[in-house]
């Protein structure tokens, strides 16, 4: 049997085609080429078109069909991961309404400001395990109250996954994983949040059929098949964020396993068999995939600004560059880049910031030292030193990783940004050839029971390399000069 994996990115779609029994990835696509923009109508918004995605999963899987690696209706299982947190409304016919309000908007923090006064501070974190803050039902809300004819058309919220389910089956379903990421769920009471749906007075209708992660959430529709070359009636048998999909691929399903990565946003995630919270709701506790009988709980440090503000450097200073270039730059400059510093916030509010939105800083520039390798380099610290501030964050509530796994991807294929990353949290990372599709495909194949557990997905897995700390003293103090310029930052917000 042949496994579709889908990755729905904030920059752009990706597929991969995956052989159940040998795990071995057989075709992989991208589509576009070019990262996919975010529309923002106003500063701290932050949309994408739900249609777009659709076409562009459709153009990816129709780009790997062309590839001749494997025949599609070979494919038997169907497994989506997708950008967390977003809010996609449709109407009674499956049409949607507006713009999805995408993971890094902030137009709602004000909004989740108040409910988590109003729910009590105290409720919130013990019930929901976090602040209702910037999350999905606190989106659902700004809605309800700016678009409120708009509002009442609504038939059925959806993450983005649950969107892309849709309309591969005509079917609506979501996940306990997926209501959590919204905050619509109480761990307490292991159900639909009461508190949440009386605050904001939702409909209880509103909120799709809930099915396990693993299982079927439908069946392709002949239509789309014919359209993708697909077979009718294949099951869409998984659906996950993307941060617990990475963790997933990366076969981090255990209490105290933790897996990072640093594409758009910067993500660490560890797991835990307990309902902890911080206090001030600077990290955020989910259910993982695996939540079930056992409690399963994802706890996620999320930076906005990684891999965005990577991006804008290339666009700023590295036009005509590749990436690699950029990096082996950055590798001839010494460790602390000659003093430059830079707070790498520009994208929406920061929650390990308490909302805040701080924006993007450059600290230090000499006019007659500083070069283009000097800012890529220092880019790459300030992110890896934005790591280090959150899992500090982290060891507050008791995650404190002996080792980190993470995908060579993304930033992590830079060799400054991850000695950076590891001499700065002192903490080892394994490094695998994993990607979000593979692991949405493998996903699939364990929600179709191709394998009897979700270990045995992940036995070919195979660890790259492992990058120790060796440095730790050349880098502490300049993270500590970080660290003070965030403070003072902070203060004057």
């Amino acid at each position: 049997m042949l496994l579709l994996g889908i990755d729905v990115g904030t920059s752009s779609i990706k597929v991969s085609v995956v052989d159940a029994q040998t795990q071995d990835c057989l075709a992989s696509a991208q589509y576009p080429d070019e990262e996919s923009d975010i529309i923002s109508p106003k500063a701290g918004w932050a949309e994408q078109s739900p249609e777009m995605w659709w076409d562009h999963v459709k153009a990816a899987i129709q780009k790997a069909n062309a590839t001749g690696s494997y025949n599609p209706k070979d494919i038997g299982a169907i497994g989506i991961a997708y950008q967390m947190h977003g809010l996609v409304v449709v109407d009674k016919q499956q049409q949607t309404l507006r713009n999805s309000i995408i993971w890094c908007d902030s137009r709602a923090v004000e909004i989740g400001n108040k409910a988590f006064k109003s729910i009590g501070e105290e409720k919130s974190l013990s019930h929901l395990l976090n602040s209702p803050g910037n999350f999905t039902a606190s989106k659902l809300a700004w809605v309800k109250a700016n678009e409120p004819e708009l509002y009442y058309n609504i038939d059925k919220i959806m993450l983005p996954g649950d969107f892309v389910a849709m309309k591969l089956t005509g079917n609506i379903t979501t996940s306990i994983s997926a209501l959590s990421e919204g905050v619509f769920w109480d761990f307490q009471d292991d159900q639909l949040s009461s508190d949440v749906l009386n605050y904001y007075k939702f409909d209880k209708a509103l909120i799709p059929v809930i099915n396990p992660v693993f299982s079927e959430h439908g069946t392709v529709q002949q239509e789309v098949a014919t359209e993708l070359g697909l077979t009718a009636g294949i099951p869409v048998t998984y659906k996950s964020g993307d941060q617990p999909n990475n963790a997933l691929s990366l076969n981090v399903l255990k209490p105290g396993e933790v897996a990072a990565t640093a594409g758009t946003s910067g993500v660490i995630y560890g797991v835990s068999d307990k309902l902890i919270y911080d206090p001030q709701s600077r990290v955020n506790t989910f259910a993982h995939v695996n939540y079930g009988e056992e409690k399963r709980l994802g706890v996620l440090l999320c930076i906005n600004g990684t891999g965005s503000l990577n991006r804008w450097i290339k666009n700023i200073a590295g036009t005509g560059m590749s990436y690699a270039e950029m990096n082996d730059m950055a590798g001839k400059i010494s460790i602390g880049s000659n003093g430059l510093r830079v707070l790498p916030f520009g994208n929406g509010a920061e929650r390990m910031l308490n909302n805040e939105i701080v924006g993007t800083h450059f600290h230090n520039i000499d006019l007659n030292l500083h070069s283009k390798a000097h800012i890529f380099r220092a880019t790459q610290e300030g992110i890896a030193f934005a790591f280090r501030y959150g899992l500090d964050i982290m060891r507050e509530s008791g995650m404190n990783p002996s080792i980190i796994r993470a995908g060579k991807a993304n930033l992590f294929l830079s060799n400054t940004f991850t000695e950076a990353f590891v001499n700065a949290t002192h903490v080892p990372v394994e490094l695998y050839q994993n990607d979000g599709s593979v692991g949405a495909a493998l996903g699939a194949g364990i929600g179709v029971k191709a394998y009897k557990s979700e270990e045995e997905a992940f036995t070919n897995s195979k660890k790259l390399q492992v990058i120790e700390p060796k440095a730790i003293e050349q880098y502490e103090p300049a993270y500590q000069e970080w660290k003070m310029l965030l403070e003072k930052q902070l203060k004057q917000n």
